[in-house]
């Protein structure tokens, strides 16, 4: 097959517009594999967040947490939740996105269109806005099953079923429930998702259409590998970038997440003065942040990728 027959065949390719259930199959594959394959990295992350610093002056680190496992299969502790979170959160938040992304583009012509990828190619200001509120929505959504998982990787909780999961969080040590138990922690969730998705989406965009495509051009192959390891590498680049800036909302989530029943409720303001004013000071509010930037990087790179060629494919 020459070169130009492949070009004509990735080009109609990328003319077909996937329907929303393609788009809901390949976020929701995407987040499925994921979610097993990354799940110790967010287990150690969790364990190193919670810890609180001024108990005896004890400090965890890795490895620490990791010869405190009994068998290997701890690591993946909370993986049900964290597929049930991913695969459905992945299916809703790249569905939704690519919807919002179509709806935008329609809106106007457009001139530019993106050799490289099914999806839209928008402006920045609109990559940043669709990102931040496609996040917020279905992060809301998926809140009551983030705080399990948190808590799953936790050695605070002891469930042993996501039905008792359920029950510890609707009780929270009261002998009257509340459902609001599951979006404890939901400020600080969608203060760091949000930016986060804006900032993905955002980087992702530019590094996928303008900063890679001159760099990787003369990389001999076909131009379906091309654009997979154009996708791949931007995919990286924008969740470090992103992870990276959005880090303290991260370990403030967490800390408000894991907060014991019958404990005050704290504000985001009351536990970042608190991580602050711990040993390690402006540090804690980067705490784990090696494993986030570790698993979003992998996360990102695999998830966008297998997303992006699924597309094409079904």
């Amino acid at each position: 097959m020459s070169h130009d027959t492949s070009k004509t065949m990735i080009s109609g390719s990328l003319a077909k517009k996937p329907s929303t259930s393609v788009h809901l199959l390949a976020g929701g594959t995407a987040g499925l594999i994921l979610s097993f394959t990354l799940q110790p990295l967010d287990l150690l992350k969790t364990r190193l967040q919670q810890q609180q610093r001024e108990i005896h002056g004890y400090r965890t680190s890795i490895g620490r947490e990791i010869r405190k496992l009994a068998k290997v299969r701890d690591l993946w502790r909370g993986a049900l939740p964290l597929t049930l979170r991913t695969s459905v959160g992945a299916g809703l938040y790249f569905t939704i996105l690519s919807q919002s992304r179509q709806y935008l583009d329609g809106l106007k012509a457009r001139t530019k269109k993106s050799s490289l990828s099914v999806l839209p190619r928008l402006s920045h200001l609109e990559n940043l806005a669709t990102g931040f509120v496609v996040r917020a929505l279905v992060g809301v959504i998926t809140m009551p099953i983030t705080i399990i998982k948190t808590r799953f990787e936790s050695n605070m909780y002891n469930y042993n079923s996501m039905y008792e999961g359920f029950e510890g969080i609707y009780m929270n040590g009261n002998k009257a429930g509340s459902y609001r138990n599951f979006f404890k922690g939901t400020a600080a969730t969608l203060a760091r998702d949000c930016p986060y998705a804006g900032l993905y989406v955002l980087f992702y965009e530019g590094f996928k259409n303008d900063l890679f495509p001159p760099l990787l051009r003369p990389v001999d192959g076909p131009d379906s590998v091309f654009a997979g390891m154009n996708n791949t590498l931007a995919a990286i680049c924008a969740a470090s970038v992103s992870t990276t800036i959005t880090a303290p909302f991260d370990a403030v989530k967490t800390r408000l997440q894991l907060a014991a029943p019958l404990q005050k409720q704290l504000s985001i303001v009351d536990v970042t003065r608190q991580l602050v004013g711990e040993p390690g000071g402006i540090k804690n509010l980067f705490s784990g942040v090696s494993l986030r930037l570790g698993r979003k990087a992998l996360s990102a790179g695999i998830s966008w990728c297998i997303y992006e060629e699924l597309l094409k494919k079904l």
